[in-house]
């Protein structure tokens, strides 16, 4: 943020003396286009102790605007005047207006831009938390919204301590959660290197075919608006994008279709299984169906499942939970949820393909060979006649369920060092090491990227 030289203060304050001046209020979003204003444009402030401006440029044309603010209308001093530098369309300033001040607006020419004044916090944002790829299928893809509004639950004390079921019930959503859209682009089209701004991105034209829009509870970091796709085109590479509330930004994430000849639907959207959101290896679901979730997934496979739920929260409430300590950091509900994590990530095998193209310096996901028929890992599964390969499972999900639970559940998970490789993904998150945690190739089980070494659910 740079000072403005003395001559060119002096020149917008006379402007601002001699021109008609639109007053903006506080929270309130307005848009403007150069069309309908002059090419240097004055709106005034209102008076705050703490102000914050926030600036979007939603299209641009030959010229680049230029914001300042002067944030004491009764002083022609430099120091009063302050340009809002701009990344990638978007810029904000902070300050006090105790007596009000301006917004001047240069080089406006056929540029559109959203501007908002407020007290709290930014009404345009560029949200940190990314949105979150499910999956996808040859013309699907599963995106979730990042997080909001955090489950915050209260562990129930001994001897009234309970455990949620084995087919748990969806809480209430918020009953005023924000609107979320969601942009999806060819990479191709180049849509991450134009102005990162909601009203920008938001203008696209959106690839594929919204099948459903619902919100949906992952985990306890939060509610997320979760979207079923389809119409993609296969072996695509796309860039997503969220808008929050019209304003907010999150993104860009990256993902890549599948080929045309991948045979496995999508599952998601299971109360018992809530973070399982991707390809399993099912026959294709009946017609008008095109996913699998809690509706027309087989008894025959979610029977065995919640029985074996059932099974280890019987067993575990044998410990008297919230009265006893068999750890100083986990208890009896970190237990079953890291349990029920693990049991999920090995009952729903993930479909994957290799890589279309692999790099020296990226890793190779832990991919098993091709089959086909019965599933080794979930003889519950029914047969299928297509071959598929799926990704395996990561060695943390086993090694959180072994650290989050007493002992005397028996809880054993394979070493790195002998045959954790036949049966876990290795050395992505962790780096290997029996008890070292961190220091993976990776660090994390997918990224932004759309690439996903070992399924973390």
């Amino acid at each position: 943020m740079r000072t403005l030289p003395r001559s060119l203060w002096c020149l917008i304050h006379a402007i601002l003396a001699i021109s008609a001046q639109e007053s903006l209020t506080l929270n309130t979003l307005y848009s403007f286009s150069g069309a309908s204003l002059s090419n240097d444009s004055t709106f005034s402030l209102p008076q705050a102790q703490q102000l914050t401006v926030s600036v979007a440029i939603c299209s641009t044309g030959t010229t680049s605007p230029v914001f300042f603010v002067n944030n004491n209308t009764a002083s022609t001093s430099t120091t009063d005047a302050f340009e809002i530098p701009l990344h990638s369309g978007f810029g904000n300033w902070t300050g006090t207006a105790q007596q009000g001040g301006s917004l001047v607006v240069q080089n406006v020419g056929q540029t559109s831009f959203q501007v908002a004044a407020s007290t709290g916090a930014l009404v345009h944002e560029l949200i940190p938390a990314l949105p979150f790829l499910g999956d996808t299928t040859n013309t699907q893809a599963l995106i979730f919204s990042p997080p909001f509004s955090p489950i915050e639950s209260s562990p129930s004390m001994y001897p009234n301590y309970t455990l949620p079921p084995a087919n748990l019930s969806t809480p209430s959503p918020p009953s005023s959660p924000p609107t979320f859209s969601l942009v999806i682009a060819p990479t191709s089209s180049g849509l991450a290197s134009g102005m990162q701004t909601a009203c920008s991105i938001n203008s696209t034209s959106s690839s594929g075919l919204v099948v459903s829009n619902d919100l949906w509870l992952r985990n306890n970091h939060g509610w997320r608006s979760q979207w079923l796709i389809d119409d993609l085109t296969p072996s695509t590479n796309y860039t997503a994008y969220v808008i929050q509330d019209q304003v907010k930004l999150s993104g860009p994430i990256y993902f890549t279709t599948k080929s045309s000849s991948f045979p496995c639907p999508l599952v998601h959207s299971l109360p018992f299984c809530p973070s399982t959101s991707y390809a399993v290896p099912l026959p294709f679901p009946q017609s008008p169906a095109s996913s699998y979730d809690s509706s027309n997934l087989p008894q025959s496979v979610s029977d065995p499942l919640l029985q074996y739920m059932t099974n280890f929260t019987t067993m575990l409430l044998t410990f008297p939970c919230g009265r006893d300590l068999y750890s100083p950091l986990q208890t009896c509900e970190s237990c079953q949820e890291a349990y029920r994590t693990w049991l999920c990530s090995v009952s729903f095998p993930r479909c994957a393909e290799p890589p279309s193209s692999s790099s020296p310096s990226s890793p190779t996901p832990a991919l098993t060979l091709p089959q086909s028929g019965s599933n080794a890992r979930n003889p519950f599964l029914p047969n299928v006649t297509f071959s598929y390969q799926t990704v395996l499972p990561c060695l943390e999900v086993c090694s959180a369920a072994d650290r989050a639970c007493p002992n005397f559940l028996g809880i054993k998970c394979p070493t790195p060092r002998f045959n954790a490789l036949s049966s876990y993904g290795v050395g992505f998150i962790d780096d290997g090491e029996q008890g070292v945690l961190g220091g993976g190739s990776t660090g994390a089980a997918q990224d932004r990227w759309g690439n996903v070494w070992c399924n973390p659910s």
